[in-house]
């Protein structure tokens, strides 16, 4: 990898960190970055998956104001994301690389959709919040448990857009300011990252300059984005994503 590749990388994996910190979708940026260096899909999707893990970490960290008072529910989502995120993960590394291939630019479109619906979804939150007369939902109930933990193995196999769904379906089943939800999202992000980097690190075969290029710029990035994620136009930020996963899908068929 040349000085301006490993540059791109590690500014890739700052700009995802950022992302991941506020919306989630951070793999929309490096994944196509690591494609782009010359890194075969599955090589690039598990290098990401670890390199982002100090991100997610780092981001947690930045918003652990927003998570007093929601320890019962970050331990009872932190089990499903778990297994759901290690699930998908032995999923990656079992099916043939040619079905990553298949499978990939499908889950990116759909990341994708997700993105360009958020503002959506954010209404739809509202709108059952109002017509439920603010009725308190704690956990969730065993409909938000199942959906977190698919979300979490489509996460643990390719994680664009993982943190947009997390909201959406705790936005819709739960009774908490997004700013609350998103602090739980970054939380859920660490335990998915770090699981399926565990099952990565035994059966899968890594770059390292890129996993370090990517740890130090998502770490810097997950405390810049909480910080300062807040003040960014929404609109703007998911024209960027949009974008950079159009490029992403590209390169996937083009390959």
């Amino acid at each position: 990898m040349g000085i301006w590749e490993a540059v791109a990388v590690c500014a890739a994996g700052m700009i995802a960190g950022g992302l991941n910190s506020v919306v989630g979708s951070g793999t929309l940026v490096t994944f196509p970055v690591l494609l782009a260096v010359g890194l075969p899909p599955v090589t690039a999707n598990v290098s990401n998956a670890l390199g982002l893990v100090p991100g997610s970490v780092s981001g947690a960290i930045g918003y652990r104001r927003e998570l007093t008072g929601q320890r019962d529910l970050v331990l009872r989502l932190v089990g499903v994301a778990l297994v759901g995120g290690m699930a998908g993960a032995l999923l990656l590394v079992t099916l043939p690389s040619g079905a990553f291939d298949l499978i990939v630019p499908v889950l990116v479109g759909l990341a994708l959709v997700l993105v360009v619906a958020q503002p959506r979804l954010a209404k739809a939150v509202q709108e059952r919040r109002t017509r439920d007369g603010g009725t308190p939902r704690p956990h969730g109930g065993p409909v938000l448990l199942v959906g977190m933990a698919l979300s979490s193995a489509y996460g643990g196999y390719f994680g664009a857009a993982q943190g947009v769904i997390y909201i959406a379906l705790m936005g819709l089943l739960l009774d908490e300011g997004l700013q609350r939800l998103n602090a739980v999202k970054n939380v859920l992000g660490a335990v998915v990252n770090g699981a399926a980097a565990v099952v990565f690190l035994f059966v899968a075969d890594f770059d390292w300059t890129a996993v370090l290029l990517i740890a130090v710029g998502s770490a810097v990035g997950g405390v810049i984005g909480a910080r300062l994620g807040r003040k960014l136009p929404p609109a703007a930020l998911r024209g960027v994503i949009v974008a950079v996963g159009i490029v992403a899908i590209v390169q996937l068929v083009a390959r």
